[in-house]
C-alpha cells in the first residue's frame, strides 16, 4: 500500500481518548494510543519487540506502558526503561516506534513520517468542528475498501443525485457551473445552482421549503485524505451568510489496502440547540454514509479486486474532474517524498 508519510493522518476524535488504552489499525500498523497524566497523547506501535505481545494488554506505570508478557516497560519514546529480567541489561533493540501526535480542533492527528518533519501548521483548518456558532455531529465507520476509492466518492458530488436521490437530488445540479481549483497541494471542486428547489435535506429547515433557492456545494481536498464540504441554501437575490450552511468534514485514513478508516462530521449555522435538528443530522448521516456509501463503495472494491483503478482502464466523465486530479496530485507527492527519502539514504553511504 502506497502511502504519503510526511503529513498528518486522523488517528480519533479527541473524546476517544483518555488515559487508559485505545488500540486503532492504522496505516498498516496495530497503535496504542493513550494520553499521560497531564493530558497530552501518546502514539505508538501496539507490539512489544520481545515477544509482539500487544502492548495494550499490559498496563500503565505512571506514563509508562508495562507489557503484560515479560514485564519490560516502555517510555513515552518508546524507550525500553525496565527489564525484570536477569542482569536487568536492557537490549540495544528494545525500542517500541512512537509517533508525533497532536490534539487539535477535537481530533488526535498521527504524523507517519520522519519526527523532524512534523509541522502542525499542515494540519488541514479544522477549527469549525469547535466553533461555538457553529453545532457539530459527528460519527465514523470503517469502509471496506482502499482509501483512494472513499476520496474519490466524496469528490464526485454527482454521485449525490443518484445515490443520495431521497435526500439531497437537486433539479439541474449536473448542468450547474462547475470549477476546479488547485492550490498548491489542495484541491477545490466548486459547484453552483443559481435557481432549484432545496434538497430535502434542508427543507425542514426553510421558512418556506418552496422559496427557490440558490444551492452551492463546494469541496476542499487537502492530501490524502481530508475532505471539507461546505453545502448551503439562501433564497435568490440574498448573501450568502444569510443561509444555512453545513460543513462537512470527511477524514479518510488508510487501515490496510482493503480497509479504510472513516470519521466524519456535520456542522451545521442553524438551530444550534435544536435536538430535533441533531437526531436529523444523524439520521441522515446514518442513511446516506452507512447504508447508501458504504455498500456501494464495497460492492466497487469487490469488482476491481486488488487490482489499480487506473490500470482498468476507466471511462471518464466530465464529473470525475476532481477525483482524477486528487489522485494525480497524490500520486505524484508520494513518488516525490520516495525520490526524497532515496536521496537522503544515498548520501548517507
Amino acid at each position: 500500500m502506497k502511502l504519503l508519510r510526511n503529513i498528518w493522518y486522523a488517528a480519533a476524535w479527541s473524546h476517544e481518548i483518555d488515559e487508559s488504552f485505545a488500540t486503532r489499525e492504522l496505516l498498516g500498523e496495530p497503535m496504542l494510543l493513550y494520553r499521560k497524566h497531564d493530558g497530552t497523547p501518546v502514539a505508538m506501535i501496539d507490539r512489544c519487540p520481545h515477544r509482539f505481545a500487544p502492548l495494550s494488554m499490559g498496563k500503565r506505570v505512571g506514563d509508562s506502558v508495562e507489557c503484560g508478557y515479560h514485564g519490560l516497560r516502555f517510555d513515552c519514546s518508546g524507550a525500553c526503561t525496565l527489564n525484570p529480567h536477569g542482569d536487568g541489561r536492557i537490549p540495544q533493540a528494545a525500542r517500541v516506534r512512537t509517533f508525533p501526535v497532536v490534539d487539535l480542533h477535537g481530533l488526535v492527528w498521527l504524523w507517519p513520517g520522519d519526527p523532524a518533519r512534523a509541522d502542525i501548521g499542515l494540519i488541514p483548518d479544522c477549527a469549525h468542528l469547535v466553533s461555538p456558532r457553529l453545532k457539530t455531529i459527528g460519527g465514523q465507520m470503517i469502509h471496506q475498501a482502499h482509501y483512494e476509492l472513499v476520496v474519490d466518492n466524496l469528490m464526485d458530488l454527482s454521485h449525490v443525485n443518484y445515490v443520495h436521490a431521497p435526500y439531497q437530488q437537486v433539479d439541474d445540479f449536473l448542468r450547474a457551473k462547475h470549477d476546479v481549483v488547485q492550490t498548491g497541494a489542495t484541491l477545490e471542486s466548486r459547484r453552483t445552482v443559481p435557481s432549484t428547489r432545496a434538497p430535502q435535506s434542508f427543507r425542514p429547515f426553510l421558512a418556506d421549503p418552496d422559496t427557490p433557492v440558490e444551492y452551492w456545494l463546494n469541496i476542499r481536498w487537502h492530501a490524502p485524505g481530508c475532505c471539507v464540504l461546505e453545502t448551503g441554501v439562501v433564497p435568490i437575490g440574498e448573501p450568502r451568510e444569510n443561509g444555512l450552511v453545513r460543513i462537512g468534514t470527511h477524514l479518510v485514513t488508510p487501515i490496510t489496502a482493503s480497509s479504510t478508516r472513516y470519521v466524519y462530521a456535520s456542522s451545521r449555522n442553524y438551530r444550534l440547540d435544536d435536538p430535533l435538528a441533531d437526531d436529523e443530522t444523524a439520521r441522515w448521516q446514518q442513511m446516506g454514509f452507512h447504508e447508501q456509501d458504504k455498500p456501494m463503495i464495497k460492492a466497487v472494491q469487490s469488482r476491481m479486486g486488488d487490482r489499480e483503478l487506473f490500470s482498468m482502464r476507466p471511462i471518464l466523465l466530465a464529473t470525475d474532474g476532481p477525483a482524477v486530479r486528487a489522485r494525480r496530485l497524490l500520486a505524484a507527492m508520494i513518488e516525490e517524498e520516495a525520490r526524497q527519502s532515496e536521496h537522503a539514504c544515498a548520501a548517507l553511504v
